[in-house]
């Protein structure tokens, strides 16, 4: 099945790529999430707006996302919630809300769909978070999770 991805999928590619893959992978996860839509003749045309979109938000270098690193090292992270017993957080810190809390701490404007968050944040202490800014630079950030 021939794809066009309109989100950064791990191990596929970026937005605006035109993937191979298998009928039931396609049909069943990447479509309907809205990871990817059917390749036609017309949806390649939009393949560019993509393109553009995405050269507009992404990091253009791996110097300038080595830099980005740097500053997310040296980062100090902290989100305060609402919690309940024992430490635990009703719900889950999201991608979004780490997205805002770097930004809060006067570091780099972060587009939530490249902070990956290997499991659920549930309780509060100190988490680390990946993030993709580059397709060849990860950054980590450590995120301390306290009661609000």
């Amino acid at each position: 099945m021939k794809l066009i991805l309109t989100q950064q999928v791990s191990g596929l590619g970026e937005p605006g790529d035109i993937i191979e893959v298998r009928d039931g992978y396609g049909r069943n996860y990447l479509v309907p999430r809205g990871f990817a839509i059917r390749w036609t003749r017309g949806a390649e045309r939009e393949i560019e707006s993509i393109k553009k979109a995405r050269s507009a938000r992404e990091i253009a270098t791996v110097e300038h996302a080595k830099e980005v690193a740097d500053q997310l090292k040296s980062l100090r992270v902290t989100l305060r919630t609402r919690t309940g017993n024992g430490g635990r957080l009703f719900g889950a810190v999201t991608a979004a809300d780490i997205a805002e809390a770097v930004r809060a701490a006067n570091g780099p404007d972060l587009d939530r769909r490249r902070i990956e968050i290997g499991n659920p944040i549930k309780t509060t202490g100190t988490h680390r978070v990946s993030v993709r800014l580059h397709s060849d630079v990860n950054a980590t950030i450590d995120v301390d999770v306290v009661e609000a």
